[in-house]
């Protein structure tokens, strides 16, 4: 079963689909050529894109992460200045580090994008081909980046991290996380971490949630205090440093607009979001295009909520992560298989949950509350403008985050009651993004990414 581990995972901007995935492909790729002994022979490495991958990885910097793992980068673990100077060097000098070999790689030559052959399996495939002296083929490896960081093999059942001993709380749906509630008089939350420490140590699950908390409000703190243009050439501003002023400036002053909350709410997800965009540090939420919606609301409950503490922060954590791996089991968490609702609105979906679990909801309530924020964002496309992850995903994650606490606050009025379950919703997001036009799937083809004009 898929938790905190799988949903929350830490790395660099501005894609965990279309950069944080073909990095992890990338560097396990490197590290298949070192374990089977093959790094002497190999003397290219040739990396061809499908799909999604190839129509929007450059403004995703698919390219620059595939680099980066080719040369042995994690994206949990490599700095961003260390990043810079892998990518300056390998640009410069057309020569990569890999796997422990310095080997020629010249971008233009060996990384295709191929726009015209459609991938069996998953829109975003991605093929790794090493090739010996003679020509020949070393090693050629085919991997599908599934959405939220996760990747697999194509062809392969992806690992779930589980392992090990089964959960005492297993649930494959939303029915079964109720009927589990009532038999064992236990919370979400409380089911959710009963599952993490049975397969890892209480300790190293504490230490995950803090470190999640850390990294989230930290992005928070650098995009309001950072201004400056966003890479990518549609010369987009940042903007949540001056919107936290002008907000600072009339509290000062002690003007108070009745949708005050609402500004500062969108401003915390706007500066994760430009965070994301510039290739910063975030946490996938689950996925980075929609990094800011579950921090926002998470910030919310720690500033606004009078007896918020780091116990109601884990209970919002571990609820969110356990409402996040029923959309990522029974439909998807990737744009480019389902559109936006599975990024921004599956990112609502958890945060209304885990507020409403951190605020003392029942587990009707929360599943009503995950049920009432995904349901207005079905059929939401991803058409971003130029390839890029910030029209209109920045401003996105900002109206996810406010329909998240709206979508909370219905359900805690409510006794949890409701016609339409969390279940038929996650079902219907699966069949909307099944019959969605590839067009408005992150292939920037349609929608807005066509019909914008520059002047």
């Amino acid at each position: 079963m898929n938790g905190v581990f799988e949903l929350f995972k830490i790395g660099l901007g501005p894609s965990s689909s279309h950069s944080v995935g073909p990095m992890k492909a990338a560097k396990a790729f490197a590290d298949a050529a070192r374990a089977e002994g093959l790094v002497d022979q190999i003397e290219r490495v040739v990396v061809t894109l499908y799909g999604s991958l190839a129509w929007t990885g450059r403004g995703h910097a698919s390219d620059k992460a595939i680099l980066l793992g080719l040369a042995g980068a994690a994206p949990d673990t490599v700095e961003p200045a260390e990043a810079d100077a892998i990518l300056a060097r390998a640009l410069r000098d057309k020569r990569l580090a890999f796997a422990g070999r310095d080997l020629p790689f010249d971008a233009e030559r060996d990384l295709i994008f191929d726009t015209k052959t459609k991938p069996p399996l998953h829109p975003n495939t991605l093929m790794f081909t090493a090739v010996n002296g003679e020509g020949g083929v070393a090693l050629e490896q085919r991997w599908c980046s599934v959405g939220g960081g996760f990747i697999v093999r194509e062809g392969e059942r992806p690992d779930d991290g589980a392992g090990g001993a089964a959960p005492p709380y297993p649930f494959a749906d939303a029915d079964a996380v109720l009927r589990l509630g009532r038999e064992s008089g236990l919370s979400i939350a409380q089911m959710a971490l009963a599952n993490e420490v049975s397969r890892r140590p209480a300790q190293e699950v504490a230490a995950h949630l803090s470190r999640v908390r850390e990294t989230m409000f930290a992005c928070i703190e650098r995009g309001l205090t950072t201004s400056g243009e966003l890479p990518g050439g549609l010369k987009v501003r940042r903007r949540a440093a001056a919107i936290r002023r002008k907000i600072d400036d009339a509290r000062l002053a002690n003007e108070h607009a009745p949708h005050e909350i609402m500004d500062i709410i969108s401003v915390f997800a706007i500066a994760v979001n430009e965070e994301n965009a510039a290739g910063g540090r975030v946490v996938t939420a689950p996925t980075n295009g929609a990094a800011g919606v579950i921090p926002s609301v998470l910030r919310y409950y720690r500033d606004f909520i009078g007896g918020a503490d780091e116990k109601g922060m884990d209970a919002f954590l571990l609820t969110a992560g356990a409402i996040g791996a029923l959309f990522k089991r029974n439909a998807s968490i990737s744009g480019a298989e389902v559109g936006c609702q599975g990024e921004v609105g599956v990112a609502a979906s958890m945060a209304a949950a885990g507020l409403c679990a951190a605020l003392g909801g029942s587990n009707e309530q929360i599943e009503n509350a995950a049920e009432i924020a995904m349901e207005h964002h079905l059929g939401m496309t991803c058409d971003p403008v130029g390839g890029l992850v910030q029209i209109p995903c920045i401003e996105r994650n900002a109206f996810g985050a406010v329909k998240a606490i709206n979508a909370a606050s219905l359900a805690l009025r409510g006794d949890g009651s409701h016609r339409v379950s969390l279940d038929q919703v996650v079902k219907t997001m699966r069949d909307t993004g099944r019959d969605m036009h590839d067009k408005y799937k992150e292939t920037s083809l349609g929608g807005l990414a066509v019909n914008w004009v520059e002047c």
